[in-house]
């Protein structure tokens, strides 16, 4: 068949089944009023199915095939067209439970300062530190022991915080939870915290459906770079056949989760983040969230991460974070001594502390003017989230309310914030309309300040617009927890989470380590807490910001 009778023929077939195509709409839609009967399961009018002959429905099909229109539509007789549907009403809005409030049950977590959140948190407000010299074990790479030493000493940053291992009080026991080769550093951090949460909420249900509304929300911000590192060698080194077949299983982020929901039988929602240093935040907002809207009654939520080792050290050392370095000079003005800050434009830096390698317990910063980058380190931050007619319905141990989940987005820079601080601004207003509470009723802040320069001068401006006087005033305590235990990337947002929810539950604020001269944005009462200290607090927000521009404000409040 030639072109113009190609033409032709498709346009004939094109008009009788659109032609027919009307007709089977009008017979659909046009049926009277006392045809039309109620769906009992919603209540809705639809119409009732009209009895389409066989011969019009086989004489659409064909046309519409011949005329290669729709030709995976399968028009089955007895069903109504949209028009149909929207003539017998709209659907009522779907029930998604949105009113639940949502209560921390369990905490359980793996850190720097030891295993377990006891220990964690009574070295954390007595002013420990974490933070250790990088040894060559650490880097976990293949090879003698002289080309590993050479290659620590090629990195510049030479400080981490790293999880402690053995067999004693307060150490990780790797034997104890790595049996199973598919598992990893992160994913084994995810399994010791869990179960401590989990046997801190008392909730290790055996019933099926129990466990059919508890999921799981544990994600991760790098995986394990160290056994991709392994892997990458034995390609090169043509070993192909030696490379394991867990090698995939074990770099999956969502294999932390994974693994709690195999590991307990957990049938409800298994959900990973994977949002850089936010991370951990919003694996318990996005879990508040699913219980909110009734995918689930409990579930464990929370952040890890396995980051010390050769490539993310070096890495992290490559990466350039640019800042506005501050030079504080003294001038005396009419008899006063006022400081000046000098912004000097754009230094590129470094991602990770290198000036105090040969003392790495001031390393970690925050909100000094001696900062120059954020120490590495490792753990895992997890949370049993529970409904609270759940969790009263059970007689649970309440430690706070989840009342506020705060997001944005910087829309700026791969690395460097908005310098107004918009995005942690935006977060933090979102997360009190989210709560409902006003900027002057929040009692404390668990700021993000990682230790770099221009990260920690931005929350800071940010902290001050929300708050205003609340906070200049003193009337709100901040602190940054990253003096003790470094940065631990995918899992800093939970940890610091946990430590949030502590200080309501004590009430007691933890302090920001090694600060010895604030930076020149704090002025007279409103400096960070260099010191623990005993106050009453209510309400508390902790906040994580992460590459990419990705902002998280958590906020808490005490026991319903």
């Amino acid at each position: 068949m030639d072109g113009p009778r190609a033409r032709d023929h498709a346009k004939t077939f094109y008009t009788k089944s659109a032609h027919l195509a009307n007709s089977l709409t009008n017979y659909y839609t046009a049926r009277p009023a006392d045809q039309r009967q109620r769906d009992p399961s919603t209540g809705c009018r639809r119409l009732r199915p009209p009895q389409l002959p066989r011969v019009a429905h086989r004489r659409l099909m064909s046309c519409l095939r011949r005329a290669r229109l729709l030709p995976l539509l399968r028009l089955r007789r007895g069903l109504s067209s949209s028009s149909s549907a929207a003539e017998a009403g709209a659907f009522p809005p779907p029930s998604t439970g949105a009113g639940r409030r949502v209560v921390v049950t369990g905490l359980g977590a793996v850190t720097p300062l030891g295993c377990g959140v006891g220990r964690t948190w009574d070295r954390l407000v007595s002013g420990q530190c974490a933070v250790r010299a990088l040894a060559a074990e650490d880097l976990r790479l293949p090879g003698d022991a002289a080309s590993v030493e050479r290659t620590l000493e090629q990195l510049p940053s030479r400080v981490a915080a790293a999880v402690p291992r053995g067999k004693g009080e307060g150490e990780f026991d790797d034997e104890a939870w790595t049996k199973d080769k598919s598992v990893s550093g992160f994913i084994s951090y995810a399994l010791c915290a869990a179960d401590e949460a989990l046997r801190d909420a008392n909730w290790l249900p055996s019933e099926d459906d129990k466990k059919e509304r508890t999921g799981v929300s544990i994600g991760g911000g790098i995986g394990s770079i160290s056994d991709i590192l392994d892997a990458s060698q034995m390609i090169i080194e043509n070993r192909l056949r030696r490379l394991s077949p867990y090698f995939i299983p074990k770099i999956l982020i969502n294999m932390a989760s994974g693994h709690v929901s195999m590991r307990y039988g957990f049938q409800g929602p298994n959900h990973a983040a994977v949002t850089a240093c936010a991370t951990g935040a919003h694996s318990i907002g996005d879990a508040t969230r699913m219980i909110q809207f009734g995918d689930a009654d409990v579930m464990v939520a929370g952040g890890t991460e396995s980051s010390i080792d050769a490539l993310s050290i070096a890495g992290f050392s490559r990466q350039d974070v640019y800042t506005s370095h501050c030079f504080v000079s003294t001038k005396v003005v009419m008899d006063l001594s006022v400081k000046v800050v000098l912004l000097l434009g754009h230094v590129a830096l470094r991602a990770l502390s290198t000036k105090f390698n040969s003392s790495p317990e001031a390393a970690s910063r925050p909100f000094d003017c001696g900062r120059d980058g954020f120490v590495i380190g490792e753990g895992c931050g997890v949370m049993v989230l529970e409904a609270l007619d759940h969790a009263k319905e059970r007689g649970a141990k309440i430690y706070a309310e989840i009342r506020g989940y705060g997001m944005s987005g910087d829309a700026h820079h791969i690395t460097q914030p908005q310098h107004d601080g918009r995005g942690a601004i935006l977060a933090m207003k979102r997360a009190l309309e989210q709560s409902g509470l006003g900027a002057n009723e929040i009692d404390y802040l668990n700021a993000h300040a990682t230790s770099t320069p221009l990260g920690d001068a931005v929350e800071a401006t940010a902290v001050k617009s929300v708050f205003g006087d609340h906070a200049t005033s003193g009337g709100l305590a901040f602190s940054s927890t990253k003096g003790a235990i470094g940065h631990l990337l995918g899992a800093a947002g939970s940890v610091e989470a946990i430590f949030t929810v502590l200080a309501i539950h004590h009430g007691l604020a933890p302090p920001t380590l090694n600060l010895e001269q604030p930076d020149p944005l704090f002025q007279g009462t409103f400096v960070p807490l260099a010191e623990s200290k005993k106050t009453p607090i209510r309400v508390a927000i902790s906040n994580s910001f992460g590459f990419g521009g990705t902002n998280t404000s958590l906020l808490f409040s005490c026991p319903p």
